[in-house]
């Protein structure tokens, strides 16, 4: 029997609160798929609309991978039409080879659907488990604090819409708690069987990687991942602030070239957030994590020291005051 409220419902709308993450009166969009993330956000915002006035519209973004689409399409908009809110379908028009591609225009229709419609947030139904499966992908990847950071409750559309909010109101839920609030508001919800092929990473890491972090090393595995997200985003936004205060001392764009008496006095992890910053700045690189131990081994090296070769054929020289770089200019 469905509940009209329960500990989700006060937990979703004390982070709303608490957050300020959807004012009151606000025009939104809801992204829904049709599974079991996207339904519960669709039902918990429905729910939670009385206290807070909102306007609430859907976006379903048909991708065309399927063959079973156009049935999901339809799908979302009978669970539109159940609680008599507008569904708007976007169908691409061209083929999508990668998640990466598919995501860029899902934001895309987004950001232009909400314009249209006067909606200033698009809400999305990412959970913790997808904070944390976020978070161990990039670790396994090999990152920085910045790619540990995983997902934000809310930030900028960006691009074209920097003014549209996008807000993911589900972090502080697990996978399992959106299937058991599911089961218990007597939602259907889509079957996505793509979401069943293990040659998609993320997919055995949620079928089978996380199962056995809950079984074998902490029942609540998402969430504890997902709070380690939370604090690495904190501490990234902290050092951003340090690397910029100081990026004007220490680089030189004009050389170019990096300062080392002033690079000297500072932290390490400041000495490697500089290092990064100047090179994917001036060079248009994404340097790894042996490109910047190679520069940061010149900080403290004598005169006419060289690093080994970055991208681009790149080599940098000590010449004080001054780690100097050539000019691709």
């Amino acid at each position: 029997m469905s509940q009209a409220w329960g500990d989700i419902h006060a937990r979703i709308h004390t982070n709303l609160r608490q957050r300020l993450l959807l004012p009151s009166t606000a025009r939104i969009l809801i992204a829904v798929s049709g599974g079991q993330d996207s339904a519960c956000l669709l039902k918990l915002l429905v729910d939670l609309k009385p206290h807070w006035a909102w306007r609430l519209e859907v976006i379903h973004c048909n991708h065309r991978w399927r063959d079973d689409a156009n049935d999901n399409a339809e799908f979302v908009q009978a669970l539109s039409h159940r609680f008599d809110l507008p569904c708007h379908v976007r169908v691409t028009e061209q083929p999508l080879t990668s998640e990466n591609q598919a995501r860029a225009w899902r934001y895309t229709v987004f950001g232009k659907l909400a314009r249209e419609l006067g909606c200033t947030h698009v809400v999305t139904g990412h959970t913790a488990t997808d904070q944390a499966e976020t978070l161990l992908l990039h670790l396994f990847r090999g990152t920085g604090l910045g790619g540990l950071g995983g997902m934000a409750w809310s930030r900028s559309l960006g691009g074209a819409y920097p003014d549209i909010q996008l807000v993911r109101p589900l972090l502080d839920l697990t996978r399992p708690e959106t299937a058991q609030f599911c089961q218990e508001q007597g939602l259907d919800i889509w079957l996505d069987s793509t979401n069943a092929n293990l040659n998609l990473r993320r997919n055995r890491l949620r079928l089978e990687i996380m199962p056995q972090l809950r079984d074998y090393f902490n029942p609540q595995a998402d969430r504890v991942l997902a709070q380690t997200a939370t604090l690495c985003q904190a501490e990234q936004d902290y050092l951003d602030q340090e690397t910029q205060k100081h990026y004007t001392t220490i680089v030189n764009e004009a050389i170019p070239g990096l300062a080392v008496n002033p690079l000297q006095t500072l932290h390490p992890a400041l000495q490697r957030r500089l290092i990064r910053a100047f090179l994917q700045n001036i060079f248009q690189i994404t340097p790894q994590f042996d490109h910047v131990e190679v520069i940061s081994n010149l900080i403290f090296a004598p005169k006419n020291s060289q690093s080994s070769p970055l991208p681009k054929g790149i080599v940098a020289w000590v010449d004080p005051p001054w780690i100097k770089f050539p000019d691709l200019g």
